[in-house]
């Protein structure tokens, strides 16, 4: 573009200050607009443009129960790579669409060709109720009416995500998958708390939300730890929790085994632990699998009153006098088969049938015991407990009689 120059005549002046004072000379009005910031009028705020947050990338579902659970991570930047300065509204998109017969039972799903329509917006303030370590969990209740007729259906979900009432982000990634009725939630789930193990049973599930449940093929059973001791003040009763009134948990609800059958033996517990069960059925649909929601929550603190059994093989032997020391009554026993017992009480009396006193001050950690303080010419009757950890006292064992005869004493 040429310059423009000015003739001495008409007042050029160089040098760059004069040249600014000719140009405000020469024309004012366009620089007065220039100076004040452009051609607006004075003082009218420049329109920015509204933030559109990035994309989601990472939306992931999953089938558990008869909810679909959609987790994915919200974007804290703009399009623009800007900061987002407060957190966004989610939209959450799903569309559905028949599963043709011939396909019914494959779990892969064809990309939907019905465009998904709004089902659910989360405002700012509410997002962080949905927030699990860092990421945005919803499940989507799926209802019979989804269903319609059809034993499976395929559904497809997108995401937005709304900074300003203007613009929203652009599309997450699509995520496609198919459906099945899960069986509905298991009931009367009942406890039981043996030494060896905690027992389970339950009534196997009847129907689902369009029908009758499809072949069940086994069961997946949950454990927790909570934080605080059951509230039942009876001894291994196990108590239903409430939905709205479940204990903070310890340790996560994780499945501990599976069980073809109504029924479950968990024995890796510990005594005094609260634990939270939960079960689960799984209903076969041709090769995809579809697991229940969880059964009610049972609660129990399993506490050890479960007594050892009564020590067998006991053994009486008079042994007699050798050098100077007397003859004595020897006791000896086959261990408990039980890993926690703590120790053994031995028991004598004169009298057959009658529990006797017990000889032993401290819990003997060994089967064998000798017996010195016996009576030459007096015949005995011995027993034997054993004591757990806990404290509970086995029954006696049977009785062993013996006794050291009055020829055997030695006159010094």
């Amino acid at each position: 573009m040429p310059s423009l120059k000015w003739t001495p005549a008409r007042g050029l002046v160089r040098g760059r200050s004069n040249a600014l004072y000719t140009f405000l000379s020469v024309f004012p009005i366009i620089a007065f607009s220039f100076l004040q910031g452009g051609c607006a009028s004075p003082g009218e705020p420049l329109e920015r443009e509204p933030p559109m947050p990035a994309a989601v990338t990472d939306l992931a579902a999953v089938q558990s129960g008869n909810d679909v659970v959609l987790t994915f991570t919200l974007p804290n930047e703009t399009v623009d790579h800007r900061e987002l300065k407060r957190t966004p509204a989610v939209e959450i998109y799903r569309a559905f669409e028949s599963v043709p017969a011939s396909s019914a039972t494959s779990a892969h799903v064809t990309a939907a060709a019905v465009s998904p329509t709004l089902l659910v917006t989360i405002p700012p303030a509410m997002v962080d109720q949905y927030a699990v370590h860092g990421q945005v969990r919803y499940a989507d209740s799926i209802t019979a009416e989804d269903f319609g007729n059809q034993s499976a259906k395929a559904v497809r979900y997108i995401v937005r995500t709304r900074a300003s009432e203007k613009k929203s982000s652009p599309d997450s990634n699509a995520v496609s998958l198919q459906i099945y009725p899960a069986p509905d939630p298991i009931v009367g789930v009942k406890v039981e708390v043996a030494h060896l193990g905690i027992t389970l049973t339950w009534t196997p599930p009847q129907k689902t939300l369009t029908g009758s449940v499809p072949l069940v093929a086994g069961y997946h059973v949950y454990r927790g730890e909570t934080e605080t001791s059951a509230a039942s003040s009876n001894v291994n009763s196990p108590s239903v929790v409430a939905s709205d009134s479940i204990p903070k948990l310890k340790s996560p609800l994780l499945k501990i085994g599976e069980s073809e059958s109504p029924s479950f033996r968990d024995t890796q517990f510990e005594f005094g632990k609260t634990y939270i069960y939960s079960v689960r059925s799984v209903a076969q649909y041709s090769e995809t699998k579809i697991e229940s929601a969880d059964s009610e929550l049972v609660e129990i603190t399993p506490r050890d009153v479960f007594p050892p059994t009564s020590p067998k093989g006991l053994v009486a032997v008079m042994v007699p006098a050798q050098g100077g020391a007397p003859s004595y009554i020897e006791l000896s026993w086959a261990i408990n088969p039980e890993t926690d017992v703590e120790g053994y009480n031995v028991y004598r009396s004169e009298e057959a049938n009658s529990p006797g006193t017990r000889l032993n001050n401290e819990l003997l950690l060994t089967p064998v015991f000798r017996d010195m303080n016996t009576v030459p010419g007096r015949h005995y009757f011995y027993s034997i407990t054993a004591v757990d950890r806990a404290g509970n006292e086995s029954s006696r064992s049977a009785a062993a009689s013996g006794g050291v005869p009055a020829e055997s004493q030695t006159t010094p």
